[in-house]
């Protein structure tokens, strides 16, 4: 069964959980033909930071629980060394149900899942919003510099601030992107005043050798 985002009974948690419900059952695109399960997003509607990927991988459509696999260890090591866990922040995707052989999202795909992640937005208020990757800057930030020349970034727009950041899975096809997301991170730390110490090379780097394993044995290299 897919992860619920808490216990907490307050009218936007109960909100939150509405919008989660509503994407499990979504027809609104061919993706519900193709999916295991949809995946609305994890955490609390009180969070401070929410970060928002690209779309439900393999792992992530049989669980219905986004970043579980790879990625998904080196943000959970990224967040802890900042200080944070991941049942401090909301974390989404752009679209909501995975795309055949994890192929980019088709414009109409990301169109039909819009409600649901600016409802999200809306519900949750973050003080920041993470973008993890290009899909993600394109869908919020859609006038913005590529993710090579804004990531890292406070972003204010539209009455919001947005941090731009290379998906995590970015640094697992290409390691030398890892040192720019760890500094993004500390940014990031320091913006939201959290006390965590800035991510050790050997922690971080035996998060990213620890993923990255996984990712090979997965066949993505």
């Amino acid at each position: 069964m897919p992860e619920t985002t808490g216990a907490d009974p307050t009218p936007k948690q109960s909100h939150l959980d509405a919008i989660g419900a509503q994407v499990l059952t979504c027809t609104k695109c061919a993706l519900h033909r193709t999916r295991t399960l949809g995946v609305p997003g994890v955490g609390p509607a009180t969070a401070r930071l929410m970060a928002i990927g690209e779309a439900p991988g393999e792992r992530e459509d049989k669980e219905g629980r986004p970043f579980v696999g790879a990625a998904g260890r080196l943000l959970t090591e990224l967040l802890e060394g900042v200080g944070l866990s991941r049942q401090d922040i909301f974390i989404t995707n752009v679209i909501k149900s995975r795309p055949p052989g994890n192929r980019d999202p088709l414009p109409e795909e990301v169109l039909a899942c819009s409600d649901y992640l600016d409802a999200q937005i809306a519900v949750i208020q973050p003080e920041v919003i993470l973008l993890l990757g290009r899909h993600a800057l394109q869908r919020l930030l859609p006038n913005a510099p590529g993710i090579s020349r804004c990531h890292g970034q406070l972003i204010r727009a539209d009455e919001r601030t947005y941090m731009p950041c290379y998906h995590p899975a970015a640094a697992l096809y290409q390691a030398s992107l890892l040192p720019a997301l760890r500094a993004d991170f500390e940014k990031l730390r320091m913006h939201l005043g959290t006390q965590g110490e800035r991510p050790a090379a050997p922690g971080v780097a035996g998060a990213f050798e620890g993923a990255k394993r996984e990712a090979e044995q997965l066949g993505l290299f």
